[in-house]
């Protein structure tokens, strides 16, 4: 079995809706997102996925809020934009949009460096 793994970055803002404490304030963040597949084979050159297109897959679903406010994009316009929905989010999203024989390993979301979420299946 082969893992992969990519980061990447985004900064984007949000708040926390019922939530009691002062994350239910916009603030924001300069999120770190760390990606990792697997895949028991690779293909003719040798790779499970070239490192550039699992960054760009990646991007199309983690850009879209890059410079945003969660809150006022799908789906987080009506879900809580937690660390866990939107690691969950990215993770069902990124792992849509790979190569039938790469699968999503686990996706690990930094909101700060010292707080970080990981999300796998």
């Amino acid at each position: 079995m082969y893992r992969l793994q990519i980061q990447t970055s985004i900064s984007a803002a949000h708040f926390l809706k019922e939530y009691d404490g002062n994350c239910s304030v916009l603030h924001g963040h300069n999120w770190k997102i760390e990606v990792a597949v697997k895949s028991e084979q690779v293909d003719k050159v040798g790779m499970v996925i070239d490192f550039k297109d699992l960054k760009e897959i990646t991007w199309r679903v983690a850009g879209k809020y890059d410079h945003r406010v969660f809150n006022e994009v799908a789906p987080f316009d009506k879900q809580n934009p937690t660390a866990e929905n939107i690691s969950k989010h990215f993770y069902q999203e990124i792992g849509a949009l790979l190569p039938a024989d790469v699968k999503m390993d686990r996706i690990r979301l930094w909101e700060t460096e010292n707080y970080s979420i990981e999300y796998f299946e």
